[in-house]
């Protein structure tokens, strides 16, 4: 297991060791700190891979706001929680640093309920060293356990005081965000990242990793494998480095909004978007999901596509009606009688969905549904016959939900 340690090589979480480790917070402006970041190539980090540094310089205007977004309503993520926790005053440098480049003075951390007891540890010890601007509060707020709630716009919005769901958005929220105040939202590893490049520079950063997407990514391992877990990784390692696909039947590269890939597909495939891109795939927010052999690929993809209907804003078509019944399709696809009409009627409702939501929650329910359909294809033969390639001798009505 390759192991790089950059965001989590303090050896330990205290602001004491943090500064031991790191050093203090270098004083950079904003012109400055796009240029370090255009020349270092970082990319978010949060699933989207936007460039970071076009994001910064996009935000413009009277009393910007800065949010770091550590919410993670992603099932199969655990990078933020456990960054939040292991190095929480690198995501807070970070904040300051990116908030000193744009001139904000209006701070929001926005965490999952995990992070949360470790964030308000961090800013009580800052308080107390009074290392952090003058004047210059960071707000925490704890994000509701819900899928959609990392969305962009649903993160502004319970910010806001309101629910934590997605808006429809026809302002980019570098524009009009926050209390319709320009605001730079970033992934908390994306702020982590940026708070080593302000120290130690673009080449450094780029000294490993992808030369498309240089650096290192926090990986999450979960499914069919021996170990499970986050690992710190240069970007385009290579995936068999990561996990042993002789004992799986698929991948699933992504998350929930990723794509399904056979195991067999990964001979010198790298974790990366340029990697990937051959594949149709993307490593999103770094998660790596096994399903072993003996697991059926279609009932996974059924369980996951009624998680995700059911995690829906329902404020548009897509989510109150496509949704729903993409579920019931992906359902009877893996414990009915998987007829040609039941994958024809998946491929048009998904070609229905697609980019015409109010977020882009469908979108990616959609791509995982038809990565479904390509990877495990002969399973869908199997079906036909009421037979699975996961568990051979058993009809299909008697399998369990993976």
């Amino acid at each position: 297991m390759p192991n790089t340690p950059r965001l989590l090589s303090a050896p330990g979480p205290s602001l004491t060791q943090h500064l031991d480790h790191f050093g203090a917070v270098p004083k950079i402006a904003g012109a400055q700190l796009v240029s370090y970041l255009t020349d270092a190539g970082l990319s978010g980090r949060g699933g989207a891979g936007f460039p970071t540094a076009r994001k910064l310089a996009a935000v413009t205007g009277p009393n910007p706001v800065v949010v770091a977004n550590g919410a993670e309503g992603e099932p199969l993520s655990r990078k933020d929680a456990l960054l939040l926790t292991r190095a929480p005053h690198l995501v807070l440098d970070g904040m300051h640093i990116a908030a000193a480049a744009i001139g904000a003075r209006t701070l929001y951390l926005y965490v999952h309920v995990d992070a949360v007891a470790s964030v308000r540890k961090a800013l009580a010890e800052r308080r107390a060293a009074g290392i952090d601007p003058v004047g210059i509060e960071v707000t925490v707020v704890e994000a509701p356990d819900t899928f959609v709630a990392g969305e962009e716009s649903a993160a502004i919005r319970h910010i806001e005081g309101g629910p934590a769901l997605p808006r429809d958005r026809t302002v980019p929220v570098a524009v009009s965000g926050v209390g319709k105040r320009p605001t730079l939202v970033n992934n908390v590893e994306t702020l982590a990242h940026i708070a080593l490049i302000a120290r130690r520079g673009a080449d450094w950063f780029r000294s490993i990793g992808d030369p498309a997407d240089p650096g290192t990514m926090l990986v999450t391992l979960s499914g069919a494998l021996d170990d499970e877990g986050v690992v710190e990784v240069p970007t385009g390692v290579p995936i068999a480095n990561l996990i042993d696909t002789r004992e799986l039947s698929a991948v699933l590269v992504g998350g929930y909004h990723g794509s399904w890939l056979p195991a067999d597909a990964f001979a010198g495939t790298r974790l990366s978007r340029s990697g990937l891109k051959s594949l149709g795939a993307s490593p999103g927010a770094g998660i790596v999901h096994a399903l072993g052999a003996t697991e059926c690929g279609l009932a996974r993809t059924a369980e996951i596509t009624q998680y995700l209907a059911d995690q829906s804003a329902r404020q548009c078509g897509p989510c109150r009606n496509g949704l729903p019944r993409l579920s019931e399709l992906t359902e009877e696809l893996a414990y009915g009688r998987a007829g040609d009409h039941v994958v024809k009627e998946i491929r048009r409702i998904a070609r229905l969905v697609d980019g015409r939501g109010a977020c882009r929650h469908p979108d990616g329910t959609a791509r995982m549904v038809r990565s479904a359909l390509s990877t495990f294809a002969a399973d869908i033969e199997q079906h036909k016959r009421r037979r699975c390639s996961a568990v051979p001798s058993a009809p299909v009505s008697g399998l369990p939900t993976a």
